[in-house]
């Protein structure tokens, strides 16, 4: 007789505690709250992923997943300079996963949310006849002090990037074209560990846990805020639009993973229109001040300087290095 435990033989809440069972979150604390110390401002964030549309189980392993989709939502708060809080998580479960498989994605969900000092964690859980889908509720916190001190944008403040641009994207199509061999059980680790980071950049992506402390801590305080979750353009298209600025971003300035050429020819993608259209990078764009550059140089150098804000009738544009202004478009999708 098979020992392996179904949601059938457990029960919704009978699963979801002994999800919690080796975390250091209680269960079943909702509505989830908390007290800030002082006034402040509380940010909350929400994120929807669907198998077949967000991301695809045949390559995905799932606490990879998990971890991502916490990620996603936790980055949305870096960029408005919050500290997390907390966290809601409702998960649509299919026929074809049982409750190992839950655990597998729920142990990375952990792993991220302990990460990133969540305080407090609560789950739901329900069938879904679509495949697996899965909802991330974050809470997160600005202390008056920080939230006062972000200036208004200028003309010539500076835009910035945490990291690579483009590599999720081609990650995600190298996947992608490999997945006949995934099906079939063909063995293709020798290219995959070539463009390990690459792939990475897809499956896991890495965010700073310590980035809204250390601008604290170095009085450094962006105007703007944004992650780069679906292209380049759309984050720097939204920035014009709330800054009422123009922005001019330089293509020879841009990050890139290190084998992104050499997989972009393969794959016949330009990274840099992955860059700027591609998605899912999870890199954080702020405009810094241009009198705190020099700061923020010496003390966050992780990140890329890739253009400046400029006057309104400019536009967003991106400078090839020939010199040619290209305006930037989006789709965001």
């Amino acid at each position: 007789m098979s020992d392996t435990q179904t949601f059938a033989s457990l029960g919704k809440q009978q699963a979801i505690s002994l999800l919690f069972e080796t975390t250091p979150y209680k269960a079943f604390e909702e509505p989830l709250y908390f007290q800030s110390q002082g006034r402040s401002y509380v940010h909350n964030v929400c994120k929807n992923f669907l198998e077949g549309i967000d991301f695809d189980l045949t390559y995905f392993p799932l606490k990879h997943l998990g971890y991502k989709c916490i990620i996603a939502a936790t980055s949305e708060l870096y960029a408005v300079m919050a500290h997390p809080r907390s966290l809601s998580i409702c998960l649509g479960v299919s026929a074809k996963l049982d409750f190992e498989h839950i655990k597998e994605l729920f142990g990375g969900m952990v792993s991220a949310a302990k990460e990133h000092n969540y305080a407090h964690l609560s789950l739901d859980i329900q069938p879904s006849k679509n495949g697996l889908s899965i909802a991330v509720a974050a809470v997160g916190e600005t202390s008056e002090l920080s939230g006062g001190r972000r200036s208004k944008a200028r003309s010539k403040d500076l835009i910035c990037v945490s990291g690579p641009l483009g590599a999720a994207y081609l990650g995600q199509r190298l996947l992608e074209s490999q997945k006949k061999y995934f099906l079939s059980g063909e063995d293709r680790r020798e290219l995959l560990e070539k463009h390990k980071m690459i792939v990475a950049a897809y499956l896991k992506p890495e965010l700073n846990a310590g980035l809204v402390s250390s601008l604290e801590e170095s009085e450094v305080y962006p105007s703007f805020g944004y992650v780069v979750s679906h292209g380049l353009a759309d984050a720097v298209l939204r920035l014009c639009r709330d800054s009422g600025l123009g922005a001019k971003i330089y293509a020879d300035k841009m990050p890139f993973e290190g084998n992104s050429f050499s997989l972009g020819q393969m794959l016949d993608i330009d990274p840099v229109s992955a860059a700027m259209n591609g998605g899912e990078d999870y890199r954080i764009l702020f405009t810094v001040p241009i009198l705190q550059v020099e700061k923020f140089r010496k003390d966050f150098q992780t990140f890329d300087i890739i253009g400046h804000l400029a006057q309104s009738e400019v536009g967003a544009v991106l400078l090839t290095p020939e010199g040619v202004e290209l305006p930037l478009k989006s789709q965001a999708w």
